[in-house]
């Protein structure tokens, strides 16, 4: 299959796709609170598409921004390419279609970004670090992990 990734401007055409495809990634219900997208979560992104078949199989979507203090990573200014969300249709999975993704965003962003940042909900933590840590060469920092307690409130 002869694919495609390109970046796109928010027409409506774009917008609706995206939000049918977010609806089904909350179907999934693989990541933890995921909702699907409204048109308010995705303007003022920059949006990449992953194309294929004649139809959408996949999208990166994030947003240029500058630190607001230091921090034992960066200073205070540092440009950085926030991920909001990378997303391949179940079944175009594990073909290396995300990592290209990622890289074709990275590709864009150099020059305006010092980092590419992601944060992740996933259910499958132990993909998602191998995805991210191993096959994009990312650095791990930090981590906000959960227990429930018995008869807490």
């Amino acid at each position: 299959m002869e694919t495609r990734i390109r970046e796109a401007e928010l027409t409506p055409e774009v917008l609706a796709a995206l939000i049918a495809l977010s609806a089904d990634w909350e179907a999934e219900q693989s990541c933890h609170g995921y909702r699907k997208n409204t048109a308010a979560d995705i303007e003022g992104n920059r949006i990449f598409l992953l194309e294929g078949e004649g139809e959408l199989l996949g999208y990166l979507f994030g947003h240029v921004e500058q630190t607001e203090k230091d921090s034992s990573i960066m200073k205070a200014g540092t440009a950085c390419f926030e991920v909001e969300e990378l997303y391949v249709r179940p079944e175009h999975r594990s073909r290396g279609y995300g990592a290209a993704l990622f890289r074709f965003a990275e590709e864009a962003v150099r020059g305006q970004a010092d980092y590419m940042m992601v944060s992740t909900a996933t259910k499958n933590w132990r993909a998602i670090l191998h995805f991210y840590l191993e096959e994009l060469d990312m650095d791990f920092w930090s981590a906000r992990l959960f227990k429930k307690l018995e008869g807490g409130t």
